[in-house]
């Protein structure tokens, strides 16, 4: 099986390869499997004895790998957990050290599209936002109770949402009358909120709004420094640690901690983007960004 012809191509996928440079016999983990891309490229790259551990904690992203990438048997071993506790997956399966790391902080168009969680504001549903079902607070739990100097810090700190005090204040002022459980009613308080004049170009007027309200949900930029911290004390010599972020904040967090870090080694001087041809037949790819980092020998 090959990734390009069972598999929904993932994002900067021959970039990946490219600098992970998987080998046969080689232990990789993907910290994002998602439907299992990139698994399923290293593992052919890496074939016939390459091994990949594969994490997610979506648990509708897990049941689609096995499904996907079965024909890999115990060449794969797949988690359903937090990337951040990616010490305690190698622990399990016995593994000290690995050959490289993949990053890919994306969502899949099934995230989005069909999870039915309140990803996108292009759908009614449920505020809930939670990649992980099992974690507590949803999206509707922190506006129905963050208070408004919370929801404007959030909007502006995980956003950089310039409105968001404006936001914050209309959110309140509608939560007194009715619960706001929905993304349609999320959608129609922003718009209201913002100025017409003040009305992004290029991006709906609710995009900030969503994307800090799902980094607060699931702790994102928290877990991410986690995972970059100490991902790097897993790696061999000279082997590689790949991030593809999609956002300023996560690519800023990524290119910083890569240069702090006095065990790796930067590859990448700027971020590896897509190419025209990628981003015309996926749009989604225009905003990825890949830096790598390698264990210093």
């Amino acid at each position: 099986m090959t990734a390009s012809t069972t598999l929904h191509h993932p994002v900067l996928l021959n970039e990946v390869v490219c600098w992970m440079s998987p080998r046969n016999g080689g232990v990789y983990v993907d910290c994002n499997l998602g439907t299992g891309g990139h698994t399923a490229a290293i593992l052919d790259a890496s074939s016939p004895a390459g091994r990949v551990i594969g994490i997610d904690w979506d648990k509708d992203a897990v049941e689609n790998a096995r499904q996907n990438l079965e024909s890999y048997g115990e060449r794969l071993e797949i988690f359903h957990t937090n990337f951040s506790r990616i010490d305690e997956v190698l622990e399990r399966v016995g593994v000290d050290s690995v050959d490289g790391i993949l990053l890919d902080l994306g969502f899949s168009s099934l995230q989005l599209e069909k999870s039915g969680r309140g990803f996108s504001f292009q759908r009614s549903e449920p505020l809930d936002m939670r990649m992980d079902v099992r974690k507590s607070v949803t999206a509707a739990d922190l506006l129905n109770n963050c208070t408004q100097e919370e929801l404007a810090d959030m909007f502006y700190r995980y956003g950089q949402e310039k409105q968001a005090r404006r936001i914050a204040a209309h959110i309140v002022s509608f939560r007194q009358k009715e619960v706001i459980s929905t993304t349609e009613q999320l959608v129609s308080i922003v718009g209201k909120a913002v100025p017409r004049r003040f009305h992004p170009k290029n991006i709906h007027v609710a995009t900030r709004v969503f994307q800090a309200l799902r980094i607060a949900v699931n702790e994102e930029l928290d877990n991410l420094e986690k995972v970059l911290g100490y991902g790097s004390k897993l790696l061999k010599p000279g082997a590689r640690f790949c991030a593809i972020s999609f956002h300023s904040l996560e690519d800023r967090l990524v290119k910083n901690i890569f240069l702090s870090r006095s065990d790796l080694q930067v590859l990448t001087r700027k971020p590896v983007k897509s190419g025209i041809e990628e981003i015309s037949s996926n749009p989604r790819a225009r905003s990825a960004r890949l830096r790598v980092a390698a264990k210093r020998l």
